[in-house]
C-alpha cells in the first residue's frame, strides 16, 4: 500500500511544510488589516494608493516565480526557502516601523519578489517526497497554511491593532520568519536519499516509486515546449483568474465587514476568520476524495461555481441584508479554497519532473497577475463605486471563467496505472 510507505514521512515533513507556508501568508495578508485599521489615516495613503499597495505584492510575486523555481528544481529548495524566510520576515516587520509611503511602496513589492520562490519551490519539494497517490493531500496540507492562518491571523490582528497598533501587529507578525528560518534548515532534505531519519529501505522504495511514475510521462525536452502545451496554456489564464477572486475576497474583507454598522476592529477580525473554517474543511475533503478517485478535474471547477454563485447572490442582496451577505461570503472563501490540493497535483502526474516545477511556477505567476488584479481592481471598485456590489460581480464573473475553463483544459482522470501523457 502506498501509505505504508516512510510513513513518518507525513509527520516530520508536513508540519514543517504548512508553518513555512503559513508565515509566508501572515506576511502578506495582514496588510489588509493594516488598511483598516489606521494605517491609510497615519501614512496619508488615498484609496486608490491603498489598492495599489494591496496589489503591489503580487507584481513582485509575479516576475519572479520562474527564477525561484528553476533554482529549487535544479539546485536547492531547502536552500531558498531558508534565505526567503530570513528576507520577507525583515521586510514585513520593517512594515511596521516606517513612517513614508515611498517606502511601504518598496516594501510591498519587495516582499513579492522574495516570496515569489516559496510556493513552486515548496511544490517541487513535496512532490519529490509524496507519490502520485498521496500528492494532493500532501499539496493540501501546505496550502492549508493559507486559510488557517486567515482563521487565526485574522482573530489575532483585531486583538493586537486594539492593543498596539497596527505598527506593532506588523513587527510581532514579522518576526517569527526570521526565527523560524533556522529550524528549517535543521529539519529538511531536498530529497530522501539524504534524509538520516529514513531507512535505507524506506529510500529505495519511495525512489523507485517515483521513478516509476515518471517512467509512464512522456519525455518533455525543455520548458519551451511544456509552457506551450495547451494545458500548461489553459491552466495558467484559469488560476488568474481564479486568483482575482481569492485575493479580492482576502485583501478586502476585513474592510468589507468593517464597514458594516457599529463593527470595530475585534469583531471584524472574529468575522473576517469564519470562512477560513470552512475553507480548511472544503480543503481535506476535497483532497482526500481526489487521491482516492485520482479524479482532479471533479474536485476543481464545481467550487469554483460555487463561489461564483455565492458572490452574485451576496451582490443581489445589496446592502441592507448584511448577515444573509456574510453568510454567502462565508460559502464562497470555503468553495475558492477547496481545490486548491487536487488542482496542484494535475501537472506533476502530466509533465516529467524535468518540467513540471517550472510549469508549476508559471502557473502560479499568472496566479500572481490575477491576484494583483483582484486586489487592485476590488479595492478601486470599493474605493470608487462607495460600495462593494460591483468588486462582487467581478469576482463572481472571474470565478465562473475559470471554472469553464477547467471543465475544458482538463479531458479526463488520471489513471493510477495507465499516466495520461500530455500532448506538447
Amino acid at each position: 500500500m502506498e501509505k505504508t510507505i516512510a510513513p513518518s514521512r507525513w509527520y516530520r515533513l508536513i508540519p514543517i511544510a504548512f508553518i513555512t507556508y503559513s508565515l509566508a501568508y501572515l506576511d502578506r495578508a495582514n496588510f489588509g488589516f493594516g488598511a483598516a485599521s489606521g494605517m491609510a489615516e497615519d501614512l496619508h495613503i488615498t484609496p486608490s494608493m491603498s489598492s495599489l499597495l494591496a496589489s503591489l505584492f503580487f507584481l513582485g510575486y509575479f516576475f519572479f516565480q520562474l527564477p525561484g523555481a528553476l533554482y529549487a528544481a535544479n539546485k536547492s529548495a531547502k536552500k531558498l526557502i531558508f534565505w526567503s524566510l530570513i528576507l520577507w520576515g525583515a521586510m514585513a516587520t520593517a512594515t511596521g516601523l516606517i513612517s513614508n509611503v515611498s517606502y511601504l511602496i518598496v516594501i510591498r513589492f519587495t516582499l513579492g519578489v522574495v516570496e515569489s520562490a516559496v510556493m513552486p519551490a515548496m511544490l517541487i519539494f513535496l512532490s519529490r517526497w509524496f507519490t502520485k497517490a498521496e500528492r494532493s493531500r500532501a499539496n493540501t496540507f501546505l496550502i492549508l497554511g493559507n486559510p488557517a492562518t486567515i482563521l487565526w491571523m485574522s482573530v489575532l490582528s483585531g486583538y493586537l491593532i486594539n492593543a498596539v497598533g497596527w505598527r506593532w501587529m506588523f513587527i510581532f507578525e514579522g518576526f517569527p520568519a526570521i526565527i523560524w528560518a533556522f529550524f528549517w534548515w535543521r529539519i529538511v532534505e531536498d530529497k530522501p536519499k539524504n534524509a538520516k531519519w529514513l531507512t535505507e529501505d524506506e529510500k529505495q522504495t519511495l525512489e523507485q516509486r517515483l521513478q516509476q511514475e515518471q517512467a509512464g510521462i512522456k519525455p518533455v525536452k525543455n520548458f519551451a515546449k511544456a509552457f506551450k502545451s495547451r494545458i500548461v496554456i489553459l491552466l495558467s489564464l484559469q488560476y488568474a483568474l481564479w486568483s482575482i477572486g481569492v485575493y479580492g475576497f482576502v485583501m478586502w474583507l476585513p474592510s468589507i465587514i468593517k464597514a458594516a454598522p457599529d463593527m470595530d476592529i475585534v469583531s471584524t477580525g472574529w468575522l473576517s476568520s469564519v470562512p477560513y473554517v470552512l475553507a480548511i474543511i472544503g480543503m481535506l475533503t476535497a483532497s482526500y476524495f481526489s487521491d482516492k478517485t485520482l479524479n482532479r478535474k471533479a474536485f476543481v471547477w464545481p467550487f469554483l461555481l460555487i463561489g461564483a454563485i455565492a458572490f452574485y447572490c451576496s451582490y443581489l442582496l445589496g446592502t441592507h441584508h448584511f448577515w444573509i451577505s456574510f453568510v454567502l461570503l462565508i460559502i464562497a472563501g470555503g468553495a475558492m479554497y477547496a481545490p486548491y490540493g487536487p488542482f496542484f497535483a494535475i501537472i506533476p502526474e502530466i509533465l516529467p519532473q524535468n518540467v513540471a516545477g517550472g510549469a508549476m511556477a508559471l502557473i502560479n505567476s499568472f496566479g500572481a497577475l490575477g491576484s494583483f488584479v483582484g486586489s487592485y481592481i476590488v479595492g478601486y471598485l470599493n474605493g470608487t463605486t462607495g460600495g462593494f456590489s460591483a468588486s462582487y460581480i467581478f469576482m463572481a464573473g472571474s470565478l465562473l471563467l475559470s471554472a469553464i475553463i477547467t471543465i475544458i483544459a482538463v479531458k479526463a482522470p488520471v489513471s493510477v496505472t495507465k499516466p495520461k501523457l500530455v500532448e506538447i
